[in-house]
């Protein structure tokens, strides 16, 4: 899959967009604070209807304007695939594919498929786990886009058994019955999102293996991935193993259903919901230990860039490559952790990078140019036809 046409309106910094793009490695080059990130985004957009950057809509819409559009004409094999979303902060997002509208915006995850490295990557080895989180969730709905709606469907079961709790401390009686229905939904949403996440878990482990051992060099400690949980069959951190069995969506909705029972007096007291996959942390491991706190800078490096190979090349092993998008990251990369990118990178269908510097961008990724500045960005060297788009 690769995007052949990009058109933004009102979108971040950009007033209008129209871009061509094609097959292979593209370079978004000019200086800091220009809109080249801005660009990228938008394409990351189309995969995961959020930014990688800011948590809400409304930063994606240009100052003073009611919405952004971003469209885009993708190439699938032989198929062509014209994606258009519609960001209304405040109000219901809109999607159509191929003109046609659909339902619920949520109907679009999966279809477009990208890999994302930028600096912010780096909080995946040493930040919180919500960022952990997120990438796990990320990444299932892209393989299942199914999951998106049991991902829904638990945040709202989660939101309304956190409120009763707040009331059932003082109300008890009929509160604690309304409690256990809730229970029951939490639990079924709970148990599906913890078997598609230590099932996903189980598949990355080997490529992020690998992908570590690639990155950071011969004699480097081997790296692993886990996953703890605040239900004890799901997971207590310790590193997956190829042949290790994944408990069932039923097991784990049923070992849920147990912790959350023995916790009741705690989340009334607390009043807030303590068991589930919304407190749960994937684990990268360095060797015998957690690389959260043992890690150093440059190891830390090592690891999120391994995450993200390893994610594309899961990907990719399931059928199609995805888009992969490097945002500013081969400044700050050694000669051994860029050769590696630059490998992975040269491989795929489509890749987009940004940089500051176009002597940054290891030279076989030099393909196609889009200078970007000064309101502007124009393709000066392809072989499809020259795009531009404007930035008042």
């Amino acid at each position: 899959m690769y995007v052949r046409h990009l058109q933004l309106g009102s979108f971040r910094s950009w007033e209008r967009v129209d871009l061509a793009l094609g097959p292979g490695p593209t370079v978004f080059v000019g200086r800091n604070g220009e809109g080249k990130t801005n660009l990228v985004e938008a394409v990351g957009y189309l995969a995961t209807m959020s930014s990688h950057r800011v948590s809400s809509d409304a930063p994606m819409v240009r100052h003073g304007d009611p919405q952004a559009v971003v469209r885009a004409a993708l190439r699938r094999g032989d198929r062509e695939l014209l994606v258009e979303i519609e960001i209304n902060p405040g109000r219901a997002n809109r999607v159509r594919v191929n003109r046609a509208p659909l339902p619920r915006p949520r109907e679009l995850l999966g279809l477009v498929r990208t890999v994302l490295f930028a600096p912010e990557d780096l909080s995946l080895v040493r930040g919180d786990p919500t960022e952990r989180r997120r990438f796990l969730d990320e990444l299932l709905v892209t393989r299942t886009p199914r999951l998106a709606g049991v991902r829904s469907d638990y945040d709202r079961v989660l939101k309304q058994r956190n409120a009763l709790l707040k009331t059932a401390r003082l109300a008890r009686g009929k509160a604690i019955e309304t409690l256990d229905v809730w229970d029951g939904h939490l639990t079924d949403f709970g148990g599906q999102l913890l078997a598609a996440r230590l099932q996903l878990v189980a598949d990355l482990a080997p490529h992020m293996a690998l992908a570590y051992a690639g990155v950071a060099g011969e004699g480097a400690a081997v790296a692993g991935l886990g996953y703890t949980s605040t239900v004890p069959l799901a997971g207590d951190g310790t590193a997956v193993t190829p042949e290790g069995p994944v408990p069932s969506a039923a097991e784990l909705t049923a070992a849920m259903r147990e912790r959350i029972a023995e916790r009741r007096g705690d989340e009334l007291d607390r009043g807030m919901t303590l068991v589930g996959p919304h407190r749960d942390d994937l684990v990268i491991h360095l060797g015998p230990a957690p690389a959260k706190g043992f890690a150093s800078h440059g190891e830390s490096w090592s690891l999120a860039l391994a995450l993200k190979l390893a994610t594309f090349a899961l990907l990719r092993a399931d059928g199609e490559d995805p888009i992969l998008v490097l945002d500013d990251v081969f400044a700050t990369l050694d000669s051994e952790r860029r050769a590696a990118l630059a490998t992975v990178a040269a491989s795929a269908e489509q890749t987009l990078i940004t940089a500051a510097v176009l002597e940054d961008v290891p030279q076989e990724l030099r393909g196609a140019r889009v200078e970007v500045g000064g309101g502007y960005a124009v393709l000066v060297k392809d072989a499809v036809p020259a795009g531009e788009g404007r930035a008042p």
